[in-house]
């Protein structure tokens, strides 16, 4: 996650930008998927107001606050932003709970032809893919025996596959 601080009518000290640094580490724990996190740190009318503008996927969050300490504005913006954390993360486990693993984006279903005689014969192969990076996931394919590999490209946030063509030559293919 990237913080980004802005200091309007007064000078950021150190400390100020290490309770900063403390506070928005205590958000990650109730939320991996922050993009960015920016702080608006002001002095106006002898009160100080913080602003924090946070991104996560698909949502833009906002709280602000003004006290007469910057540290207990800090706080009390992160509390807030916390909240709002805490209100969305529920709604996405309680919207992706209704789902069926079959509905389900992160579910990979791989259809494995074989021509017979007369007739085709489709098997299908359901897998759970996992969200990793294509570095990642070339790391997991030397580790495996079959000769694709199906994962969720963190960098794209689509489904890819993996097929190994020789000993040292790969193909992604990213629908």
């Amino acid at each position: 996650m990237q913080v980004t601080i802005t200091a309007r009518h007064f000078h950021l000290t150190n400390a100020i930008r290490d309770h900063v640094y403390n506070s928005v580490s205590k958000l990650e724990k109730y939320f991996d998927n922050i993009i960015n996190a920016h702080f608006i740190l002001a002095f106006e009318n002898n009160q100080n107001k913080v602003e924090l503008i946070m991104h996560i996927p698909k949502h833009n969050l906002i709280s602000e606050t003004s006290e007469k300490d910057m540290y207990l504005a800090i706080d009390n913006a992160v509390d807030k932003m916390e909240q709002q954390i805490k209100k969305i993360k529920g709604k996405w486990t309680d919207h992706y709970q209704k789902k069926s693993l079959k509905d389900s984006s992160l579910f990979v279903y791989a259809n494995l032809i074989e021509k017979g005689n007369d007739r085709k014969t489709v098997k299908i192969k359901r897998m759970l893919a996992e969200d990793l990076t294509v570095d990642d996931a070339l790391n997991r394919f030397d580790e495996i025996d079959d000769p694709y590999f199906i994962f969720k490209n963190l960098e794209t946030d689509r489904v890819n596959v993996l097929v190994k063509k020789d000993e040292n030559h790969y193909k992604l293919i990213e629908p």
